[in-house]
């Protein structure tokens, strides 16, 4: 586990508490990192912070957090002012109820952090709680204060210990509304839904996160920069063709997708006769359902 607590307090439950200390779930190790470079030198930017009406260079140690309660004028607040904002959330997670998981849309998870016991002391208690969240099957929810703003979380338990999900205000979604509202309200074709089905159970499987989150494009690029250092090039995969769709084209390719137009059991269709005078005309859905099932008889 990592060493740098992002977060240290109690969890309660009731009249029962325990210490507990939170630990980030998530790391950038591994991940490509660019810096921003001018072209004509080839020498890397700086970015500095300059007081924008004196454009005097100031460090970012120096500089302090600021409201502007009228137009570019700032109440400076120190670290006592926001010390004195202090509220229970900041060092207590006081469970306010439990409720089922597939209650909480997935839209509102955000950062995810790992609990565990602060110090020896409380283990027990924490051990009883992890158990008895783990026994109900349900999702704790509470309140913290971090990154100095109050925060819903969501606790459950994961291993040995528990996992905090801190979840998005319902302000902070944005409503649907206006870009599902533009899908024309159609009813969808009752044997291409069953094929979609069919082809959703046949590529079913187990989640992976190494495998399933593999960030491909990274991948591509790290060989892309390899190439560039041999002094080589890399050729752009070719984008895949946009072949359109229409019902009978969505039925073909669905089909295809299943292995259906061309299994090994079945042997491909005959080509359809000539009519006298000139070519064949081509059948139409039904007329091909008829057809087929002239032959099958």
């Amino acid at each position: 586990m990592a060493d740098h607590a992002v977060w240290r307090g109690h969890l309660r439950l009731a009249l029962v508490s325990c210490p507990v200390a939170l630990y980030s779930a998530r790391r950038e190790a591994g991940s490509l990192h660019f810096h921003l470079i001018n072209p004509k030198t080839g020498h890397r930017v700086r970015m500095v912070s300059l007081d924008a009406e004196t454009d005097e260079e100031i460090g970012r140690r120096d500089l302090v957090r600021g409201y502007e309660f009228k137009k570019d004028t700032y109440l400076l607040m120190s670290e006592a002012d926001f010390e004195a904002a202090r509220i229970d959330s900041s060092s207590t997670l006081t469970i306010a109820k439990f409720v089922t998981a597939d209650s909480i849309d997935p839209l509102y998870y955000d950062s995810s952090y790992y609990m565990a016991p602060d110090g020896e002391s409380g283990a027990d208690v924490f051990v009883v709680l992890r158990e008895a969240f783990a026994k109900s099957g349900r999702v704790a929810l509470s309140r913290m204060v971090i990154g100095r703003r109050e925060r819903a979380v969501a606790i459950m338990p994961m291993g040995r210990g528990l996992v905090v999900h801190t979840l998005y205000e319902a302000r902070d979604i944005n409503d649907a509304g206006h870009v599902f509202d533009t899908i024309a309200d159609a009813k969808a074709d009752a044997d291409m839904v069953a094929l979609a089905t069919q082809l959703i159970e046949r590529q079913s499987g187990r989640y992976d996160p190494a495998a399933d989150n593999e960030d491909r494009y990274e991948t591509r690029l790290r060989e892309v920069i390899d190439a560039r250092l041999r002094g080589e090039g890399v050729q752009p995969e070719a984008a895949e063709a946009d072949e359109g769709s229409n019902v009978v084209d969505l039925m073909a390719l669905l089909k295809q997708s299943l292995g259906a137009a061309k299994s090994p059991a079945e042997p491909a269709p005959k080509p359809a006769r000539k009519q006298a005078g000139g070519a064949g005309r081509a059948k139409s859905p039904s007329g091909r359902k008829r057809a087929a099932a002239d032959r099958k008889g």
